[in-house]
């Protein structure tokens, strides 16, 4: 069962990403002392006595047209208020209502959402009482004062709103598939989005860096449910400046170690950049599942090999992923948007499967009867004595050998062909851990000590 949800709305910088991070108990939403620095609708998970509900943050509500962002940013808002079964519309105690409040209040009443109107940064609780009255006013009934960042007075807020959410029911567990949306600003990750959700989910902009948060959302497909994380688009290191967009990047970050699968967008047009090889290897180094999404295959021109030689192209510069599965599709026109469900979903089970430690040996003696340890120059031949699987997410073999250092990298390589070739793995990284006898003896020499005392 989906859990309900709680819009939080007002103008810009009234401390509404504030007050999302203090109701879901941390730092999910962007905090920054910069009005317009939330733009799309980001979800946290947040409860309350017994209740269990989500938060959806909103970008500042402006009615006005002629601002590149607002109509887009408002249309945001909407959607929100249209899902939610209450609405907290959040102004700032300390500047009292102001004209925009009260443009706002009128939009209000003639939804048909409940509003809770939360008066903020009341951090006073004597001064807030004063500050709140101010905004009766408005006729959305009492104010409540509040801190966002001290949190005093939430808890009366939000002993009204979850008066308006449906009864507890317990929820029935059902495994979410993570996956991080990535890429470089401005390839089409918000658009890849928005054709699988089958709405505008997120704000779509020819101005790079429209997406400034990682922004979740669930879909629901073959009685699958995966959680989509769409990013803000990663540039260098060196064009970053201090502020929203580095806030976003490091979510966009943190999306990709917390994804079980990451959609790596490349742009068809550019082709793969110096940035996309570093993003490939951050996830490689996270041990995540991949996909490979060339969007923007429209507007290319092509003949029945042009596929194939630009694979080709970009499987060369993206060599370290090449265990992952590459699509190629058009998100504005929904053009193989769906098969790329599949291959996260193949990714995903290739990703947490184990393989039995028999399995797992017959593989290594075929590989050893076609191609033994090298032999070092002075004589000493390198041993496996037999391997098992230690983890999943990523797959990890661990080997158990006489000395790691008579293993030599195109041996390595060797060996982890040979699992991929007779165990599949497709989509995921494979870890090999080579472990030497020396350390197996300190162990079990650890273990006997430990026993005697």
């Amino acid at each position: 069962m989906a859990l309900p949800i709680v819009a939080i709305i007002g103008r810009p910088n009234v401390g509404k990403s504030t007050l999302v991070n203090r109701l879901a108990g941390g730092k999910e939403a962007i905090v920054h002392d910069q009005p317009g620095v939330t733009r799309d609708r980001t979800y946290a998970d947040a409860f309350w006595q017994d209740r269990e509900f989500q938060v959806v943050d909103t970008g500042g509500l402006v009615f006005d047209d002629e601002t590149e962002f607002l109509p887009l940013i408002r249309e945001q808002v909407m959607v929100a208020l249209a899902e939610s079964k209450v609405a907290i519309f959040v102004v700032d105690g300390q500047l009292g209502p102001t004209a925009a409040d009260r443009e706002i209040a009128n939009w209000l009443r003639a939804q048909s959402v409940p509003v809770v109107l939360a008066v903020n940064k009341c951090e006073s609780v004597n001064d807030g009482l004063i500050q709140a009255a101010e905004f009766w006013e408005l006729g959305l009934g009492e104010p409540y004062p509040i801190s966002g960042i001290h949190g005093s007075g939430t808890g009366d807020l939000l002993d009204v709103v979850i008066s308006y959410l449906p009864p507890l029911h317990e929820i029935e567990e059902t495994h979410e598939i993570k996956v991080a949306i990535v890429g470089r600003p401005n390839v089409g990750k918000s658009s890849l989005l928005n054709a699988f959700v089958g709405e505008k989910r997120a704000i779509v902009s020819e101005i790079s860096g429209t997406t400034r948060d990682a922004i979740d959302t669930l879909v629901k497909r073959k009685g699958q449910i995966y959680r989509l994380i769409d990013t803000a688009g990663i540039r260098k290191k060196k064009k970053v400046e201090y502020g929203p967009e580095f806030f976003g990047i490091n979510r966009s970050f943190k999306a990709i170690r917390r994804a079980e699968i990451v959609l790596l967008v490349i742009d068809a047009l550019d082709g793969v950049t110096e940035q996309d090889q570093k993003l490939a290897g951050r996830i490689e180094e996270e041990g995540r599942a991949c996909v490979i999404v060339v969007n923007k295959w429209d507007a290319i021109e092509k003949d029945s090999s042009t596929i194939y030689e630009y694979e080709n192209h970009l499987r060369a510069r993206l060599y370290f992923l090449d265990w992952a599965d590459m699509i190629f599709v058009s998100a504005l026109q929904g053009k193989r948007v769906e098969k790329i469900i599949d291959l996260v979903e193949s990714a995903a089970r290739e990703h947490s499967r184990r393989v039995s430690t028999s399995v797992i040996n017959e593989v290594l003696e075929e590989a050893l009867r076609w191609h033994t340890p090298p032999t070092t120059r002075q004589g000493k031949q390198g041993k496996i004595y037999y391997g098992t699987q230690v983890s999943t997410q990523p797959p990890t073999i661990a080997l158990f050998v006489n000395d790691p250092t008579r293993f030599h990298e195109n041996y390595r390589r060797y060996i982890e062909r040979q699992f991929r070739e007779n165990l599949g793995f497709t989509g995921t990284p494979l870890r090999l851990i080579w472990r030497g006898k020396k350390a197996r003896d300190v162990d079990s020499s650890k273990t006997n000590r430990a026993v005697k005392v």
